[in-house]
């Protein structure tokens, strides 16, 4: 893939992660992942969309008003790698992280998330 389509990538990614609405959070999910997609960070090993959704959907409720942003977006051959973090509006971000991903036909087919300081 190149650059660009990696970049909209990673921002439907992360729209999936500020996206309340549970159909239309599905529907980015089903655009960003394949159907068997692997979700892993330190607190979930996530198997699948339905439940790479379920995950996503009891997270927010962690970050209720809050705003996922990304940063750097590395890419080479069928991977990438990116910096995210997590805050209020105009605020200094709660959590941060970086997530490393590989792609299968133009979507992620098994993504690794870390968070800082863990």
């Amino acid at each position: 893939m190149d650059k660009n389509a990696v970049t909209e990538l990673v921002e439907k990614y992360i729209a999936m992660w500020n996206e309340s609405d549970d159909r239309v959070r599905q529907t980015l999910i089903d655009q960003v992942f394949t159907a068997n997609a692997t979700y892993t960070d330190p607190t979930v090993a996530a198997n699948g969309a339905a439940a790479i959704g379920e995950y996503v959907a009891a997270a927010q409720k962690n970050f209720t008003g809050m705003l996922f942003t990304f940063g750097a977006v590395l890419t080479h051959h069928d991977a990438v790698h990116f910096s995210w973090q997590v805050g209020p509006t105009g605020g200094a971000p709660v959590a941060s992280g970086f997530d490393v991903a590989w792609f299968e036909g133009g979507r992620i087919s098994r993504l690794y998330g870390f968070f800082n300081g863990h």
